[in-house]
């Protein structure tokens, strides 16, 4: 007799990958929304909100073991209002619960777990439940169990747990005050430098995260200061996440972080905004030391973007699960005997000595591919194996991957394919991005630089945050001064107009346009990605240094400003904002090529420029057959009588013009 069919809960009705995967559950699901919290107030019940996305490992685990289970889901359906979130469509719901649950108990982690007053005040927070008590933690069924009694018997003390809660929560964190730039500059490396694990890179022990945008400070630092221990930690870390297990050498791209300090058994979900970053990282590593290691990451990592992330319609997809068959990286793992049977004796020598292949693994049995042991990176010979096993892998079931398209990461994405596709000099790589912002700016923005849509799959939208939109300046930015197309640069512009209008205010930035929380978060910390906040003025102050527009400058300061005492207090939690202040105070250099588009000359000093690193120059392109200066007002006062003309600039302060390519190009 053929199974009987799964009843479907509500969330079959959402289009989230994350919230279908719990359609099929006895819990009776709502998505998160006011007919949810109308629910619990009408039947006076508590609401239970259940967080995580996709390519959790421990939200897989949680929804297979508890949320199937019938007694937890009969408790659930009895006693409470049972909510599912997607963390990707709702981070705005997701900070301030994981604020709460970090506060309560001093962790946090996915999937959270929070229970709530129908006013959406929180009384208890956790994270991973099993569906009964074991090894010290409780278990859902329990839990359940003594909620539903307090709330029948004790409601007033929960109730008032979640109102002390709330006015903690609610209470302004905004820091007041001035603080020194330079200190702050110096707590940002020095705070670094006390992290950095000095033998293996990186800067945690286990688990070890990637944190890109730690490396992206120290180059700016040793570009400023010429310090040389900013840069060898750069250096070391690019070096030792490469050889590591985390870096996929078979397929290319970086698993979510190493759960050992070798950076060889990693976490395997494969996170775009992770990939993104480390992509940019490589990519101007490459450009900062010329060391051939690091294009060859840079390359490998933009392939498997490009190959496995990208869609055909050009968005980049957000996730590839760990899990595959039941099983966490078993799409990754090799066995001995599989790989005999895979390839010939040379190469199976070859995986032995240089990608530490033996008969006992490393992992479960099984072997995770890595150089910790093997000086170099991979040669001609090395990367014939790889392509063998790469084509041998296909042949295995691949992990979900999540195609929830986020303007947040696309914008991320975006700016390092650029910054790749300059830094290496592959014009595919920028040809690749285009793609990507035309499809950001046709399905998921207006013209009058509204982001429609923070989150797209099959024309489903989520609301947009603050990282939508500065995110996807700096891409159109990086894309402006890249093609050159002027198109991009005025879209950015009316994003900017628009995020200003939506979440700027006297102390920085608010993440979400609405306030339909008991607190409206703000996102200034720097964790696994950039925060909206320091994105935000990123944004701004490239717009200023492109277009010499004072509005951008001012707007950019005032959030300085408001945000530099709480980065002064701690540095590395606020390092990306520490890199834009870095920009922001540096003495800034523009460069200004004017000539027609057609000019070979001109368009071959410009790439030139463009594939140096100089993360305090801006160099722009001035097409003398266009109307640039409508976007770039100071444009105008650079002459349109030459063929070729070029103009060295400090803060908007110009030498007199060269009209040789040559000549500029000795000049700098």
């Amino acid at each position: 007799m053929p199974a009987a069919a799964v009843k479907q809960n509500r969330l079959s009705l959402e289009k989230s990958p994350y919230l279908l995967q719990h359609a099929g559950n006895p819990v009776d699901w709502y998505p998160w929304g006011d007919e949810a919290f109308e629910k619990a107030k009408a039947e006076d019940k508590p609401v239970f909100l259940s967080i995580g996305y996709s390519a959790c490992h421990w939200c897989h685990v949680m929804e297979r073991e508890s949320f199937r289970n019938e007694e937890a889901a009969s408790l659930l359906n009895k006693s409470f209002v049972p909510v599912k979130v997607d963390r990707e469509e709702r981070p705005d719901v997701d900070m301030v619960y994981m604020n709460v649950c970090q506060a309560m108990t001093g962790s946090g982690g996915w999937p959270l777990t929070v229970l709530l007053t129908p006013e959406k005040k929180p009384f208890f927070a956790g994270t991973y439940l099993p569906p009964r008590s074991m090894y010290g933690r409780t278990g859902l069924v329990e839990l359940l169990e003594n909620i539903s009694l307090l709330w029948n018997t004790h409601r007033k003390e929960l109730i008032e747990q979640g109102e002390k809660v709330a006015g903690h929560m609610s209470v302004s964190k905004e820091k007041t005050g001035s603080a020194d730039t330079g200190k702050a500059l110096e707590n940002g490396f020095l705070s670094l430098e006390a992290l950095f694990d000095s033998e293996r890179g990186g800067f945690s022990y286990i688990p070890k995260f990637p944190m890109p945008h730690y490396l992206l400070f120290l180059l700016r630092d040793h570009k400023l200061y010429g310090r040389t221990r900013s840069l060898n930690m750069v250096k070391k870390s690019l070096e030792y996440m490469y050889r590591g297990g985390i870096f996929d050498h078979v397929g290319g791209g970086f698993s979510r972080y190493s759960t050992d300090e070798k950076w060889l058994v990693p976490h395997f979900e494969k996170m775009l905004y992770d990939n993104a970053l480390l992509l940019k990282a490589y990519a101007k590593g490459f450009a900062a030391t010329g060391n051939e290691m690091f294009r060859h990451v840079a390359d490998k990592t933009a392939a498997y973007l490009i190959r496995d992330m990208q869609s055909p319609e050009g968005g980049f997809y957000s996730a590839e699960d760990a899990d595959s068959e039941g099983g966490e990286g078993l799409f990754y793992i090799w066995q001995y005997d599989e790989l005999k049977e895979a390839v010939n004796k040379n190469e199976l020598s070859l995986l032995e000595d240089r990608y530490g292949l033996n008969k006992k693994g490393n992992f479960e049995g099984g072997t995770i591919l890595n150089r910790t042991e093997t000086q170099g990176f991979a040669d001609r010979a090395d990367e014939e194996v790889l392509a063998k096993l790469y084509l041998h892998r296909k042949n295995r079931v691949p992990p979900f991957k999540d195609t929830k398209i986020s303007a947040a990461w696309n914008g991320l994405a975006i700016e390092a394919m650029v910054n790749a596709g300059m830094f290496l000099n592959v014009t595919e790589y920028i040809i690749c991005a285009n793609k990507a912002a035309d499809f950001v700016l046709d399905k998921m923005t207006d013209k009058k630089g509204t982001v429609s849509c923070g989150t797209y799959i099959d024309g489903a939208a989520g609301p947009a945050f603050l990282a939508d939109y500065a995110n996807m300046i700096n891409a159109l930015a990086a894309l402006f001064i890249a093609r050159r197309d002027l198109r991009y640069l005025e879209q950015a512009l009316l994003l900017a107009e628009k995020m200003l209008l939506l979440f700027e205010d006297e102390h920085g930035f608010y993440m979400s346009a609405r306030d339909e929380l008991f607190v409206r978060p703000r996102d200034e910390h720097d964790g696994a990605t950039p925060s909206g906040s320091s994105c935000a003025v990123m944004a701004l102050v490239a717009l200023w240094q492109i277009t010499g527009v004072e509005r951008w400058r001012k707007a950019a300061d005032k959030a300085i400003a408001a945000m530099l005492p709480g980065a002064a207090e701690s540095a590395a939690e606020h390092i990306h904002f520490l890199s834009v202040l870095m920009l922001r105070t540096a003495p800034h250099r523009q460069i200004i090529i004017a000539a027609r588009g057609d000019n070979a000359e001109a368009l071959a000093a410009y790439n030139t420029l463009c594939k140096r690193f100089e993360p305090f120059t801006t160099v722009i392109w001035h097409d003398i057959s266009k109307e640039t200066e409508k976007f770039i007002p100071h444009i105008a006062h650079y002459k349109k009588d030459a063929p070729f003309a070029g103009y060295i600039c400090e803060n908007f302060m110009c030498k007199q013009p060269v009209y040789s390519a040559v000549e500029l190009l000795n000049m700098v």
